[in-house]
């Protein structure tokens, strides 16, 4: 018998999850509507889990303020805070959530390295909760290899100094919001040494800048674009982190951001999962293995609040998010195969919900990294030693719920 000591929510958390909760039958309501035509976000940018998730991502001097529930305030910053709260509307639709126009990767870039101007811009233009931002950072030909990185800022004077300052050059590919984005964060490089690589906080209306969608199977509410920069003027005052150290300016600040990210799409693959389950039970509440996948999902929601708190403690960690990141998506993949296979090939004719959340499992996989650069993560952590890896006396084990039923195994 296998046992694991779930992660505790304490009473703040505890009624996050709960608001959460309340707003997930809202955004499935709207997931067929916007797989259909994600473009149009007419219909949906009312909805309340999308008021939620902006005022727990919005520092509270550039938006409506913090969420408060009860006694407690929930303000932007925190990666556990943010993994409870995605999880549960991920119950609802992870597509829906990722079309919501909220800070996302680029907020959580530009708090950590803009200065009180590049800050003010960035949020302000985000105010009105009908503008997206867009982080770019992958490219056709390289992909996320920030080594190979091909994209150029070049100053337009030796000194950096002239009209514009600077010229960005280059293609972005598979960026979030990338047709539909307003202004975000763009990396490139300035030289060919590896503090070479610079973030600069672009607007989409620049000239030079020209943005196209792609097609997409799934989480289609992304809105995945391709980006093309052809000597886009950049003024020196938009490249972040200007006041940090060369170390500090360029893919280390991005690391720190995809620690964070690999967690909450860990809580979007278990919010998916979970929403599979609750499927088949409505449709065959008898259905063979229904135990076995409920258990996996605890267990992989409290590796997912783990990873969160683990960031929170140490924001340069990456195997505790790229552990629950790979944990969570295998979970997903093999929770939509089970459903299908529960309910026969026919359902997904008949239920368009499952059809669509089993495209969308598939897209978790390429989200702040694949299974194989996630292994790679762990792999590095556990031969520095930073997994202690041993058996657990049993006296000292938290108790579980019991052995699954002989059925579900």
């Amino acid at each position: 018998m296998t046992v694991f000591a779930p992660f505790p929510l304490d009473e703040r958390l505890g009624l996050l999850r709960a608001a959460a909760a309340d707003t997930g039958a809202e955004l499935r309501s709207h997931a067929l509507a916007l797989d259909a035509d994600p473009h149009d976000m007419r219909p949906h940018l009312g909805v309340a889990g999308y008021d939620l998730i902006r005022r727990c991502t919005t520092p509270p001097r550039y938006g409506a303020g913090p969420l408060r529930l009860g006694r407690y305030a929930y303000a932007a910053g925190s990666c556990l805070d943010q993994v409870v709260l995605v999880a549960e509307l991920a119950r609802g639709d992870a597509g829906m959530v990722l079309a919501c126009p909220a800070p996302s990767l680029s907020g959580v870039l530009v708090d950590q390295m803009g200065d009180a101007a590049q800050r003010e811009h960035f949020h302000r233009s985000l105010a009105d909760g009908a503008t997206w931002p867009f982080f770019a950072v992958t490219e056709p030909a390289r992909g996320s290899d920030a080594s190979a990185m091909e994209t150029r800022l070049t100053p337009t004077a030796p000194d950096g100094t002239g009209p514009g300052d600077y010229r960005l050059t280059g293609v972005k590919r598979y960026i979030g919001n990338g047709a539909r984005g307003a202004l975000g964060v763009v990396f490139a490089r300035t030289g060919r040494g590896p503090l070479s690589i610079r973030a600069v906080l672009l607007d989409a209306a620049s000239p030079g800048f020209d943005a196209s969608p792609l097609d997409m199977a799934g989480l289609r509410g992304t809105c995945l674009g391709e980006m093309r920069f052809d000597a886009v003027p950049v003024p020196r005052e938009r490249l972040l982190g200007r006041h940090l150290s060369p170390a500090r300016q360029g893919m280390w600040a991005a690391i720190r951001v995809f620690n964070q990210m690999r967690a909450q799409v860990g809580a979007l693959a278990v919010g998916t999962a979970t929403a599979l389950l609750e499927l088949v039970r409505e449709e065959r509440p008898d259905a063979p293995g229904a135990g076995i996948h409920a258990a996996r999902i605890e267990a992989c929601r409290s590796l997912v609040y783990a990873a969160g708190a683990a960031v929170d403690a140490d924001r340069d960690a990456s195997h505790p998010s790229s552990l629950a990141k790979y944990a969570a998506t295998t979970l997903a993949r093999d929770t939509a195969r089970w459903a299908v296979r529960s309910l026969g090939q026919e359902a997904l004719i008949d239920l368009p919900l499952l059809e669509k959340w089993t495209r969308d499992v598939g897209a978790f996989e390429f989200m702040e990294g694949t299974a194989d650069i996630q292994r790679q993560h762990i792999a590095k952590a556990y031969l520095k030693g930073r997994y202690a890896l041993r058996r657990t006396p049993p006296e000292a084990r938290t108790p579980g719920p019991g052995p699954l039923a002989e059925a579900d195994r």
